[in-house]
């Protein structure tokens, strides 16, 4: 049998706070269609992710891949940085 592991999630979003340190608050906006009235609505949720050298700061835009827990809240490691 071949252990296949799936595939790590990836969103894109902007940087919104860096103030504590190796951690950053990512908002990734999507759209999602209300069920009844099938109207589309932006829905922001945020994300705290791992950032090891301090190297992004508010307004970036990235990209966050999950990962293991590093602590109670954060799940995501922020992979590259977007122009």
């Amino acid at each position: 049998m071949t252990d296949i592991k799936p595939q790590p999630r990836t969103l894109q979003g902007y940087v919104t706070s860096d103030k504590m340190t190796k951690t950053v608050v990512v908002s990734v906006t999507r759209m999602k269609q209300h069920p009844k009235y099938k109207k589309f609505m932006k829905v922001t949720a945020k994300f705290k992710a791992h950032n090891p050298d301090n190297t992004y700061h508010t307004g970036d835009k990235v990209i966050i891949q999950e990962t293991r827990p590093m602590s109670k809240e954060k799940r995501w490691i922020v992979i590259s940085k977007i122009n």
